[in-house]
Formats: C-alpha cells, structure tokens, sequence
C-alpha cells in the first residue's frame, strides 16, 4: 500500500489553471453528488437526506414482494452500496481483504474489482467488513474501509488513483467498532472524521491527489466546553486517550449565507467551515458512560439542526442556529437532563426519539424514525419537529434470541420515496408506510426471504431499483410501476 505523510502531496501533482471559473463549474457538475438525477451516489442518497426524487414506483406490493431483478452474495460488511449510471458499487470483506466491486445493476455481474489486505478484527463480536459508503463521481469512487484505509478509484476501471492509511498518518485512539463515518465531499474537499488526537478529528482532503488541506476539531474546541446534560457543573477537561471519530456521517449546509458541515462526533456536534476547518461552534452531546457512539447524520431544516443518539437516554436535541453563524440556542431537549424522572412512574423519563445507527426522515414539519437501542425497546415513530411532541408511536420490539423471523422491524430505517416511506427491518422485513402524522399507516410488507438479521443498512433507490444489503447478500428489486 503506498502510503502518504499526512502534510505531504499525494501521488498526482496539481497543476494550476488561469480559469478558476471553469474549474469551479466542473467541480459542481462532476464532483457534487445533489446534481445527479436518479441516482443515488452517496450515503443517505442524492441529498445526504434519505429522500429520493424518484416517482411512478408501484403504490401496492403483491404478497410475493417486488420482482426481485438480481439477487447475489456478498462478503461481510454493514456498508451500504451506491448506484451511479449503470454502476452499483459495494464495499464488502472476504477472508482477509476487504474489496470494493463495481456490479452491474441491469445483471448483478461483476464489472471490476479493487482487492486490499484487512486485518481488522471487531472487538465485540460484529463482522469485520467495512462499514463506510462508497462515494461516487462522475469519474471516481472513494470508499473508507474498518481500519481507516482510505481509497479514491477510477469508477469506470477500479484503478487507483490515491490511498492514505489514517491509521498510521494520525494518532487514533482504537475506535469500539471500527470506522464508520462515511466521507462526503464539499467543493474539491474529501472531508473525513479521521478521529486524530489531539486536534485532528475533521481532516479535508485534496479529492484529486490525497493532499492534506487542513485537520480541525479536539482539545482546542472542546478544553473548557460545558458538558451539557451532565450532572453537576463540569466542563471539558480533555484527555488524549479520547475518541473522536463516531460513526455518524456529516452534513453539509448552507445557513444565513453561511456554510457550515454539521459533524457529530463522539464528544457532540462541531460546526465547520469547510473551506478551512475553522470550528463555527461546539454543542456536547454525549453519554455519561464510556460505551456509547453517536451514529446518526445531523438533520438541518432551515435554520435548524436535529440531533439524536440511543445511548443511556441520551435522547434529541433541536438547536437553531443563530444569523451570526457562530452561535446557537437550544429550541428543544429530550428528555431534559440525563436525571430526569418520569413524574407519574418515577422512572427515569424516556426520550422521544433515540436513534441508534439510523438517521430520521424529515417531511413537512414531522421526522419519521425506528427509535431505541435494543431490539427489546424498538419504536416506529412520527414526531413534530418544531415541538419535539410525539404524534404517533409502534411498538417494533422482539426478542433478539428467537430462531424465528420478526414479524416487526425492530430498529429499521427508511427512505422516502415518491411520498412513501420505504422501510426495511434489521430481520429482512420490507414495507412501505403513507405520510401521515397523525397515525402509523402500513401500505404493503414483505419478509425478503434470502435476508435475515442484521440487515443494517438502510435501502438505496436508483431508477426504480431498491437495493437491499445483508451481512452477505445484495438483493436488487423492481419497483417500477405499470
């Protein structure tokens, strides 16, 4: 593997042009992932927000489920895969490699494989594939596999172009089950949490060559920082052996004219400016004990920022953030403070929503999410945004030790699809759901047979495909409508 000191260039030198203007166009039309159409090119799809644009899908399963167009095996890994044009890329591990392979979506054939050593091994018993979405271009194809192995790929080939090894170019604390926050890309920056100590959790890299354009986050942010929600009036007093990484992906946005990437790493939610690093605001937002992630992508409608974890009660958040940019005020908390008692059962009072490894969709003022930490606490729920008030909630839990299939999603996830919500449960179990914020309304649902437990990645929908990925099968499915 050839590797990279972190403040050197990479192997593709960059040239200088006289046309920043032309440069600025291209980078908008070949590297942005919102302009593509129908395809769905990164994690959470085309908007970073789990909605598709897509129409004309069928209304009403049959019982049988959707025609299935292809269905394979795969290597271990909860990485969900990316579609671009006639391309499905997925990041999977056999044996001791872990390997990022292009399909082709009309056959499931394999088109090119890129094969690299893996010895990760998951400290609590999980798989040992990758866990990152692939990210997809018009021309390449960056994935970040379990040990920190970051790699950019011709999309048409499978060659490399550029890798760095973020395990060894930075000081990283063993994270609890690998690395898990997908890249995203802003402008011509590869943005990473690389999780480094002591000021190395945001690193921006060049897309085209690997460079190292600047590292951010840690002690210089969060030493001193009030850590909210936590007994007694502590402050951050910052340790090298932290984690930083967590396993939530961020979110790029535009707010009063101002570009922030919302990154809610293990410690909280840190806003950037991507052009240089620089930390816009801090806000902690973590458990009180040591194992514990956050996972969920940051949700930001207009001014606002939802976060939320599953963790010991940690529960939701809702910030605004303030016109000057570099400041926030909290519009809602659930539940208030981690000691917070339920009045009536005197039991510690349950949060809204919890979202372990799934992110919420957001449709018109209401946030639809699979909510708990365990199968036992699973929740299917709508809630109003602005107030945090539960409109709706169903009961998914089941016991994770029975042989049988699920007859409930447990803590599925979903997408939003052409004004359904398509939802797929950790046991195999595929539904769609009617937008309705005043009471849970089930469409259609179908056990995909060859799926079993865990199915953690959420769907992908690309030209009326869905894909569905297991531990060890990717399944694509025909949802256009007649």
């Amino acid at each position: 593997m050839n590797r990279f000191n972190p403040r050197s260039p990479g192997r593709v030198p960059r040239k200088k042009s006289g046309c920043p203007l032309l440069i600025a166009a291209m980078l908008f039309f070949c590297l942005g992932p919102d302009s593509i159409g129908s395809d769905w090119p990164r994690f959470l799809g085309p908007h970073g927000t789990g909605v598709s644009d897509e129409t004309g899908l069928l209304e009403r399963w049959p019982e049988s489920g959707p025609p299935v167009v292809w269905n394979i095996p795969l290597g271990t890994g909860y990485s969900a895969p990316s579609v671009r044009g006639n391309r499905v890329v997925v990041h999977h591990r056999i044996k001791n490699e872990e390997i990022v392979e292009c399909l082709d979506t009309a056959t499931g054939k394999s088109q090119w494989k890129y094969a690299y050593p893996s010895r990760y091994q998951d400290p609590y018993g999980y798989n040992n594939g990758p866990r990152c979405t692939p990210l997809l271009t018009e021309s390449r194809c960056f994935t970040y596999g379990a040990e920190g192995k970051l790699l950019c790929l011709e999309l048409e080939t499978g060659k490399l172009v550029w890798q760095r090894d973020t395990g060894s170019d930075w000081e990283i604390p063993q994270a609890f089950f690998g690395v898990g926050s997908t890249p995203i890309l802003e402008g011509n920056l590869l943005l990473v949490m690389v999780g480094g100590q002591p000021n190395a959790g945001m690193v921006a890299f060049d897309s085209a060559t690997g460079r190292t354009e600047w590292e951010s986050v840690g002690e210089k942010n969060w030493t001193g920082q009030p850590m909210i929600g936590w007994p007694g009036e502590r402050s951050v007093v910052w340790q090298r052996s932290e984690k930083q990484a967590s396993y939530s992906t961020p979110t790029a946005a535009t707010l009063h004219g101002k570009r922030h990437v919302f990154c809610l790493t293990r410690q909280g939610l840190v806003s950037l400016n991507p052009t240089n690093g620089i930390v816009h605001f801090n806000r902690w937002f973590r458990s009180t004990l040591n194992d514990s992630v956050n996972a969920m992508a940051p949700v930001v409608v207009g001014d606002q920022v939802f976060i939320s974890a599953a963790y010991y009660r940690v529960g939701s958040a809702l910030l605004r953030v303030r016109e000057d940019g570099t400041s926030f005020e909290e519009v809602w908390r659930s539940p208030r403070d981690l000691r917070e008692r339920d009045p009536q059962t005197g039991r510690p009072s349950a949060p809204v929503l919890e979202m372990h490894w799934s992110t919420p969709i957001y449709h018109q003022g209401f946030l639809y999410a699979f909510s708990g930490r365990n199968q036992p606490d699973a929740r299917f729920r709508c809630v109003e945004f602005k107030t945090g008030r539960l409109m709706w909630d169903r009961d998914e839990s089941w016991e994770p030790y029975s042989s049988k299939t699920p007859p409930v999603y447990g803590r599925g996830s979903c997408i939003l699809a052409d004004g359904r919500l398509i939802a797929l449960g950790e046991g195999g179990l595929l539904g769609q759901f009617a937008l309705n914020s005043g009471k849970p309304e089930e469409l259609s649902r179908f056990q995909v047979p060859t799926l079993h437990y865990p199915c953690w990645a959420a769907p992908i929908l690309s030209n009326k495909r869905l894909y569905l990925r297991s531990e060890d099968r990717l399944i694509s499915l025909n949802l256009a409508g007649h």
